[in-house]
């Protein structure tokens, strides 16, 4: 049974779509933060949960490795909670992604290091971090069908370009409670104690997202096909692997991009430019604080974009900025190191084009299947190419300086390509086309 045609809607949001769109964000923006600050504290971390006989570079790789840990766990908890999603409710997965990543925030806070529990203390700390990879693979593809189903067709750019924003600014609050606790504390006591201080505060957080979803309803599209009968009569993520085949390669295509653009032009770029070219860790700090505010603003801004002039007509300026970003990070800024904060700016607006893979994606998969169908896709793509990218940035760094920002070009250009091909199943179509609702949901409703 075709879904009715969606309620008409003003120009303007009305509060109550604001507050479903600001909530979202906030949420996801503490979830994040929650997943992060496992990074910004991995040294401190190494010295607790490993043998103190062992050197300092084998227990920071064992910390790492547990920190990629939860990046191998995202697909399965996407799947996972993908699936229920898309059979029982969005609200239901969405509010549990918080629940699932706070509890193992604030245990990693209150556990007691290798000196107390002996091996138990890292394959304990192992289990943590998977939970809230899981929890992290459900987070962002769950928030961008939550917050898209409650808007309506006028503004689902700017619902996806919010949680975008929000998840985004979840790295820029673990950075600036970084940066404050070694403000605050001397190094020995971060090392005592104060390194637990993040993940206490993480925890806390969680319970206030927890708190904040409380208020949120689920959605309008799932309401509808639940009363219409119209769910998957079978598992979502079988469905979606027979029918939706060209969307899914698309999706995992234009996600590879969205990797290369964060990990490269942030995460990447502070140890690459001290190692290839002499920068200060101070300066690279201060040029990755701006370039994530950067990231935050411009997924909103561009998301917004989308709205105004559609997809595709947003696509082409926005690759331009991130192929300029990348080539004036790793090209210009060595060569005019005055010009370094304006260009990481650069890099993090078009980093940007984040906003625009979730926007392809919920447009490209029926209601029935959208959760599934965006979460295989998107966590495949990261799982795989998350941990593939620096490897690949590292072997072109041997050859040519440059090759960050090479790397980056090649994969916006193959990317933009990749979401300028993505189906459209939200585009108006003649009425005798419209079918069942996994293939051709009513094109008047997301």
């Amino acid at each position: 049974m075709p879904l009715s045609p969606a309620p008409s809607h003003t120009a303007s949001l009305t509060w109550k779509d604001l507050r479903t769109l600001m909530l979202a964000a906030l949420g996801g923006a503490l979830e994040f933060y929650d997943f992060v600050i496992f990074a910004y504290f991995a040294k401190v971390i190494a010295q607790h949960f490993f043998p103190a006989s062992q050197p300092d570079w084998l227990r920071q790789t064992e910390t790492f490795g547990l920190f990629g840990a939860g990046y191998l766990a995202r697909p399965l908890g996407g799947v996972i909670m993908a699936h229920f999603g898309d059979l029982h409710g969005r609200k239901k997965m969405f509010a549990f992604s918080v629940l699932l990543m706070a509890a193992p925030t604030l245990l990693i806070g209150l556990l007691p290091g290798f000196d107390t529990l002996g091996v138990g203390a890292p394959l304990v700390l192992l289990v943590l971090r998977m939970a809230q990879g899981a929890a992290m693979g459900g987070e962002a593809p769950g928030g961008w069908v939550f917050v898209v189903e409650h808007a309506s067709p006028r503004h689902t750019g700017l619902a996806c370009g919010l949680l975008t924003g929000g998840l985004t600014a979840g790295m820029l609050i673990g950075s600036l409670v970084a940066l404050g606790l070694n403000a605050a504390l001397s190094p020995t006591a971060i090392t005592d104690w104060g390194w637990r201080l993040p993940f206490l505060l993480g925890g806390l957080f969680g319970l206030i997202a927890m708190r904040l979803r409380r208020w949120l309803h689920e959605t309008p599209v799932f309401a509808e096909m639940q009363a219409n009968d119209a769910l998957a009569r079978q598992a979502p993520l079988l469905m979606v692997l027979r029918a939706s085949r060209r969307a899914i390669v698309l999706s995992v295509i234009g996600t590879w991009t969205l990797t290369a653009a964060i990990i490269v032009l942030l995460l990447m770029m502070p140890a690459l430019l001290q190692s290839l070219h002499g920068f200060s860790p101070a300066s690279t700090m201060r040029a990755s604080l701006i370039a994530t505010l950067s990231i935050t603003l411009a997924s909103v801004a561009i998301g917004a974009a989308t709205d105004r002039w559609g997809l595709r007509g947003t696509i082409p300026p926005v690759i331009a900025l991130l192929i300029a970003g990348a080539w004036g990070l790793y090209a210009v800024a060595p060569a005019h190191p005055s010009w370094f904060m304006a260009l990481a700016a650069l890099a993090g607006i078009g980093a940007g084009y984040v906003s625009l893979v979730p926007i392809a994606m919920v447009r490209a998969f029926p209601p029935a299947t959208r959760f599934s169908g965006l979460s295989f896709s998107y966590n495949l793509s990261y799982a795989v190419f998350g941990g593939l990218t620096p490897a690949c940035v590292s072997a072109l760094v041997g050859h040519n300086a440059t090759g960050p920002a090479l790397y980056v070009i090649v994969m916006a250009l193959i990317g933009g390509a990749a979401l300028w091909a993505m189906p459209d199943i939200t585009a108006p179509r003649p009425a005798h086309t419209r079918g069942t609702p996994l293939a051709g949901q009513d094109a008047t409703r997301i």
